[in-house]
């Protein structure tokens, strides 16, 4: 199941066209200066380099003849000069290319990275994370690299074919024909072979991105790999991905390697028709008065060889020009994905809540045709607790999803004190609300950073009074650091239940008009439980709050239980009216009382060692309900 989820490409669905690097181009608009001074360097530098063939003829058919020392004594130094000064301008335009191709970097993944923050949770839900990692940092570097080394390359080396041409045009027009002979011959085989280099580059990229998304996904799942005993399945799996990406790399680069031989092998062949017709076909331009200017003919063998070294650069220019546009249709495809959770146009802050909820007919679906939800309507008043219960997948977690707009609602409209979320501004709307959701997340830092995530003016006073609140202090104080106790990702090191404690205080420290807690206690135990209950009541009064549990220990006390079904409200009421229907509720809560007094009758006999007295199953009178554990 695996290899088929990481072996699915993503179809490429922008052909290659130059629009794609002029939106590109953007990125070096604010470094131009920069760029412009590069170019004028490189220039210069092949300008410098250009002449030293010119000098070598002239010492060779002119001064030497002569004997003219002195004046060889001056070119000499001359040259070597002009040697210096190219590696001194080559090691500027170094640092000028560095600098400016890191500050692209920058750039890019600050958009690609902004715009991944705007995006809904269904994005991410229907993507595995490292495809994303790979297209904000391989492909980002890819892309910087050519924009600031590979297109100047690609300009520069054009202007050194066109120097190069005048430069042998001013010893021998005849013989520069012979030169270029050879280049409709690199034409045809660049033309040929063009199409299967950009697929073969395409596919690549895909099966690069899906190697890394595989090795991020099992960095994260390691324990529960070697909990399932799946390191050789998983090893097979990875080395599958690899030989895909090795196939399709050898491929690309089997017809990369193919432009130097071709270019090199038609460079021989023209050298050796410089010689030859320079002395059977062209005499009258290198036999002068019976005297071979060997000068000439060396210095336009010379130029021959450095106008097919600009063939070969442009040809691996070329082949880093596939690599980028595929690149490029990878990071454009981020930028361009659409944010649908986002403010609309008309959006207006949020202002102070009382707390007030409404949902008006609400009908949700994450795939179109899937219907999740179904004419959820109720109203909540400001400084009610909601407790949903109900089966795993009825859409409890979806209704308070909608209610922090993590997802816009299908149909239907919900308001809080009147506002319609989907008026108001995102960031106004979260700012008066405290999330602690399922899956609990820890970054890297400290146990105090990790607190004050979500406030990041707040004292240590104040984060410590959220810890304390929660009980989560009493853990913290026992460790070396306390509370600057460093924290790796995900919290490798806290137990789940201490996690779930930092998390809840982070959330309490926001100090929101609406809370939410989706399983905020299901990795706490029974004895912790009862502490945070305490410490979280008197939060909970003249706060709206909706709790989304399965433990219903943890939800008796609330105002209003809704028993959610298929998407549905099936049941409403408190927790001693629903016990009183004897309905869906009341078969929940039996169940798990029954659950409770059977493993506490166990507990007795493993403590005594002799059987214990059979509890009656029965479910006591409402008003007398037992707090389960």
């Amino acid at each position: 199941m695996a290899r088929n989820k990481f072996n699915i490409d993503e179809e490429l669905e922008v052909p290659f066209n130059w629009s794609q690097f002029k939106r590109a181009l953007v990125y070096i608009k604010k470094y131009k200066k920069n760029i412009a001074a590069m170019f004028l360097l490189s220039v210069g530098a092949s300008l410098l380099g250009l002449l030293t063939p010119k000098i070598q003829a002239y010492v060779i058919d002119e001064l030497i003849p002569q004997n003219l020392k002195n004046w060889i004594i001056v070119l000499g130094v001359s040259y070597f000069a002009v040697s210096v000064a190219i590696v001194f301008i080559n090691r500027l335009r170094g640092k000028i290319s560095s600098k400016t191709g890191q500050s692209i970097i920058t750039d890019m993944r600050t958009d690609v990275f902004a715009h991944l923050q705007k995006l809904s949770f269904d994005y991410y839900d229907s993507r595995p994370h490292g495809k994303i990692l790979t297209r904000v940092i391989n492909y980002v570097n890819n892309v910087a690299d050519f924009l600031t080394n590979g297109m100047i390359n690609a300009v520069l080396q054009i202007i050194n074919l066109l120097l190069i041409f005048g430069f042998m045009l001013t010893i021998s027009v005849k013989m520069t024909m012979v030169v270029l002979a050879g280049l409709p011959f690199f034409i045809i085989y660049v033309r040929i072979t063009k199409p299967k280099q950009r697929r073969f580059r395409q596919l690549r990229a895909n099966k690069q991105s899906n190697t890394t998304a595989y090795l991020a996904e099992n960095i994260n799942g390691e324990k529960v790999t070697q909990a399932f005993v799946r390191e050789e399945m998983n090893e097979g799996i990875f080395n599958g991905l690899l030989e895909e990406t090795k196939k399709y790399s050898l491929r690309a680069a089997y017809l990369a390697h193919g432009m130097w031989p071709i270019s090199t092998i038609l460079s021989r062949i023209v050298r050796m028709a410089i010689y030859i017709t320079a002395i059977y076909v062209f005499r009258e331009d290198f036999i002068i008065g019976g005297v071979v200017q060997v000068g000439a003919i060396t210095a336009m063998v010379a130029y021959s060889n450095r106008f097919w070294g600009p063939i070969q650069q442009l040809g691996n220019i070329y082949n880093q020009l596939m690599d980028t546009a595929a690149y490029l249709e990878r990071i454009f495809q981020v930028l361009d994905e659409p944010v649908t959770v986002d403010d609309a146009e008309d959006a207006y802050p949020l202002p102070e809540i009382e707390g007030s909820v409404s949902f008006d007919h609400v009908n949700f679906e994450y795939e179109k045709g899937n219907p999740v939800l179904k004419d959820v309507d109720f109203h909540v008043k400001a400084g009610e607790s909601i407790a949903l219960v109900g089966p795993t997948g009825a859409g409890k977690s979806t209704i308070v999803n909608l209610l922090s707009r993590f997802y816009n609602v299908t149909e239907g409209q919900i308001l809080i004190d009147e506002h319609n979320l989907s008026k108001v501004t995102i960031r106004s709307l979260r700012q008066q609300m405290g999330v602690m959701l399922q899956d609990t997340f820890i970054f890297s830092g400290t146990i105090m950073d990790n607190i004050r995530y979500g406030r990041l003016d707040a004292t240590d006073e104040e984060c410590i009074a959220a810890a304390k609140a929660v009980h989560a202090d009493e853990f913290i104080r026992t460790m070396e650091q306390g509370y600057d106790t460093p924290t790796s990702e995900r919290g490798a090191g806290l137990s789940a239940g201490q996690r779930q404690l930092i998390s809840f205080a982070r959330t309490l420290l926001s100090n929101p008009r609406i809370l939410i807690l989706d399983e905020a206690t299901s990795s706490i135990d029974t004895n912790t439980e009862r502490l945070v209950q305490e410490g979280i009541a008197a939060l909970l009064k003249n706060r709206t709050s909706f709790i989304v549990a399965h433990r219903l220990s943890t939800i008796q006390n609330c105002d209003r239980i809704m028993y959610i079904e298929a998407g549905r409200i099936a049941e409403s009421g408190s927790h001693n009216e629903l016990l009183e229907k004897k309905g869906l509720y009341y078969d929940l809560y039996t169940s798990q009382h029954n659950a409770f007094l059977r493993e506490s009758a166990l507990v007795d006999e493993e403590e005594t060692g002799a059987p214990a007295e059979a509890k009656p199953e029965a479910l006591p009178e409402a008003s007398a309900q037992p707090v389960l554990g």
